[in-house]
């Protein structure tokens, strides 16, 4: 692997004068994971001065090439500038492509519109931006009737359609969502057989609707379809070899430790949560920060979740000490993300996990701590623009309230605190069709009005 990396460094490495050479992967999302950040934004810059430059032949697709590398940028670092350049290229390589005489090209080119908009809205919580990539994906679908790029936009409008319905739709309408990739995915398996690009696509198409599978499983704690996801993430992780496409094969045992973690926590199974911290932590082993600091930070995260569930289990305090150690390894990366939509989930969970360690071993000072982080994330949030995040925060807020009533046997004024904080929360999640998290409000508001009133 170390002859590889010095390769790679001697093929995208500046030239003797400094100068960067022109972008070189194509834009080929298999060649791009070898690349660490570094190298991968030094592709995206030259990829930038290659299509700029005067003279350049087919500039529309040079632009196309840059797209792809700019949003593989933002995917591993979740930096705006980045994904608004990916975005940039792929309208001007659009806007290059002549729509009559080059039809393939110019829907492939809107599919990078799209797909650079769905990871806005996944990173920074614009659901806006969902309306913006079903307009682009039917565009491009309805120019190509086949091919790489169709199943490319059959996959994004599956994803689309799975994200309209997962707030309020059943166990019925998430299989349907399953489906709805089985068309795409047997087109790019199909396709793969002569074409190693639509190996790698194929795989990203099953993560994604593993990863889709889980969010639903999670809102309506069905163990069917969170078993589902789990066996789709293995799937997609058997599709691409780890040696080459290291950051795919890591993404998928993410999401199986994450769909393993919420399996085992449905079902009650310790031995599938203890399999979730081992998933994760075999990730973990198998990248490093600076290669993909967002999946670093998302490896770290699955790892806390599988050791807080642990702690839920066992009622061990180790095991919630260790992930909050997880979590703040993450937030050591997301730090550098304000506007990153799993920030905000990276705090909540520290806040839960510090909470219930603090129940354990009636340590104040772990609560002080958790409240003072937690008043400062609220801070940084906005109601109208990520309500959902910002209604967790004030969920685990309320949480943290009620731990210090029960421990210390007193009410300081947090008992009316935590109450503004669950209503607050419950209107959101209602709002949004959010029943588990409606349900985990509504049984915090039970837990305050039942509980004994004390003194201040």
């Amino acid at each position: 692997m170390a002859s590889l990396v010095h390769e790679l460094k001697r093929l995208f490495g500046a030239g003797r004068d400094g100068s960067a050479r022109g972008g070189v992967t194509g834009g080929d999302p298999a060649l791009l994971e070898l690349l660490d950040l570094p190298l991968l934004l030094q592709e995206a810059r030259s990829a930038d001065v290659a299509a700029a430059r005067v003279g350049a032949k087919d500039t529309a697709r040079r632009r196309l090439d840059a797209a792809v590398v700019w949003r593989e940028a933002a995917r591993r670092t979740g930096d705006p500038v980045h994904l608004r350049k990916a975005a940039a290229n792929a309208e001007m390589a659009a806007t290059g492509f002549d729509r009559a005489r080059r039809s393939e090209p110019w829907a492939r080119a809107r599919c990078e519109q799209a797909f650079c908009a769905l990871l806005g809205a996944e990173l920074f919580a614009d659901h806006g931006l969902n309306a913006a990539a079903e307009v682009a994906f039917k565009e491009a679908r309805a120019l190509v009737r086949g091919g790489l790029t169709a199943a490319l936009a059959d996959t994004g409008l599956a994803v689309l359609a799975g994200r309209a319905e997962l707030a309020t739709g059943d166990a019925q309408a998430a299989r349907r969502a399953y489906e709805r990739f089985t068309r795409p995915i047997a087109a790019l398996d199909v396709l793969a057989r002569r074409e190693n690009l639509a190996r790698v696509l194929a795989a990203e198409a099953r993560l994604m609707r593993a990863d889709l599978i889980c969010a639903w499983g999670a809102r309506l704690a069905d163990p069917a379809l969170l078993r589902l996801a789990v066996d789709e993430a293995a799937a997609a992780g058997r599709r691409v070899d780890a040696a080459y496409e290291p950051l795919s094969s890591i993404r998928a045992e993410i999401v199986r430790a994450q769909a393993l973690t919420l399996w085992g926590e449905t079902c009650g199974d310790l031995e599938a949560l203890t399999a979730a911290a081992t998933v994760a932590e075999a990730a973990l082993g198998e990248m490093a920060r600076d290669h993909s600091p967002l999946d670093w930070a998302r490896a770290q995260m699955a790892l806390g979740q599988a050791l807080q569930s642990l702690g839920e289990g066992t009622l061990d305090e180790r095991a919630f000490e260790q992930a909050v150690t997880a979590y703040e390894r993450a937030q050591v990366v997301l730090k550098d993300c304000p506007t990153a939509a799993l920030r905000a989930q990276c705090a909540g969970a520290r806040a839960l996990s510090l909470t219930r360690s603090a129940e354990l071993t009636g340590d104040l000072a772990v609560l002080d701590a958790a409240e003072a982080a937690m008043k400062i994330e609220l801070s940084n949030l906005h109601a109208g623009r990520d309500p959902v995040a910002w209604a967790l925060a004030q969920l685990h807020l309320a949480r943290l309230y009620e731990a210090r009533i029960g421990i210390t046997g007193r009410d300081d004024g947090r008992r009316a605190g935590a109450g503004l904080a669950l209503d607050a929360a419950l209107d959101v999640f209602a709002e949004q069709g959010l029943r588990s998290l409606a349900v985990m409000a509504t049984d915090a508001l039970e837990r305050l009005r039942s509980a004994p009133r004390t003194a201040v």
